[in-house]
């Protein structure tokens, strides 16, 4: 199954998605805390009211989640082009706003105050049951599903200490969506292929097999310290080719437009505009 909080008319709507047609779901305006998958399973579709894809507006594909937790350095080649030891015994974790999220399609505002814009393309999971220390052997029953995200970082800023905060929570930045697709729809959560592609140049290629932690280990470690809840987010790491350690550095402007895929599950698109 696929899933979506969209935008119609200025109508604020959770939809089903059924090949190019969007289903609302009845009563369910976006989703988030309050929409566990088991509560999507058994949704009312409304039929009557379905439209065409090309009609509606991707919001953030969670617009107010709980938390938005994303893993560093979960590669093995990133965290060697970034300069940084391997973590081997335990994920690098931190935090962003949900202020910070924005539709799969809509335009990423560039602050002047940044000079040193770049790309993390990434998959991203979406918490879909209550869950606190969840064994890994069974932290995919706490998960509704995945999506696809680009964790935009203002390098300047992230750089400023050795806290990343600064550098990864601007509003507006970081695309996420533009379909939640459920793990029924998922032959095999290591064996996909995630692509970033800036102003038509494939930068970054890799598998999700490369994850130095995978999506159980990284829901079982993070719901030890912290209840995850519907609507979580939980970005799992770039593979490597981000744009500030490329020779020259690619960073991003006004006029660019990024577009980060994987394959079976969707892609996001992205104009970055002067703010």
């Amino acid at each position: 199954m696929r899933f979506a909080s969209v935008s119609h008319d200025d109508h604020s709507q959770a939809v089903a998605i059924d090949g190019d047609r969007a289903v609302p779901l009845r009563d369910i305006p976006e989703l988030g805390p309050s929409t566990p998958l088991s509560l999507l399973r058994r949704a009312t579709l409304d039929r009557d009211r379905a439209v065409s894809l090309d009609e509606l507006h991707f919001r953030p594909l969670v617009p107010s989640p709980i938390r938005v937790i994303c893993v560093g350095l979960n590669y093995v080649a990133h965290a060697h082009e970034a300069g940084r030891d391997v973590p081997d015994e335990y994920p690098v974790l931190f935090t962003k706003f949900a202020s910070a999220l924005t539709g799969a399609y809509d335009p990423v505002p560039c602050p002047p105050e940044s000079s040193a814009i770049d790309y993390e393309g990434e998959l991203a999971v979406v918490i879909g049951e209550r869950a606190r220390r969840i064994p890994r052997e069974r932290a995919l029953d706490a998960v509704a599903g995945i999506t696809v995200s680009n964790d935009v970082t203002m390098r300047d800023y992230q750089n400023k200490t050795h806290q990343w905060l600064q550098g990864k929570s601007w509003d507006n930045s970081t695309p996420v969506g533009p379909v939640l697709v459920t793990l029924d729809e998922i032959e095999d959560l290591s064996a996909l292929t995630l692509r970033t592609i800036v102003n038509g140049q494939t930068v970054q290629e890799a598998s999700t097999e490369l994850m130095i932690f995978d999506i159980p280990t990284l829901v079982s470690r993070i719901s030890e310290f912290t209840t995850l809840e519907p609507g979580d987010l939980i970005l799992t790491g770039t593979p490597s080719g981000v744009g500030f350690r490329r020779e020259p550095p690619l960073l991003l402007g006004p006029g660019d437009v990024v577009r980060v895929e994987i394959d079976g599950i969707g892609h996001l698109e992205n104009a970055f505009v002067a703010e």
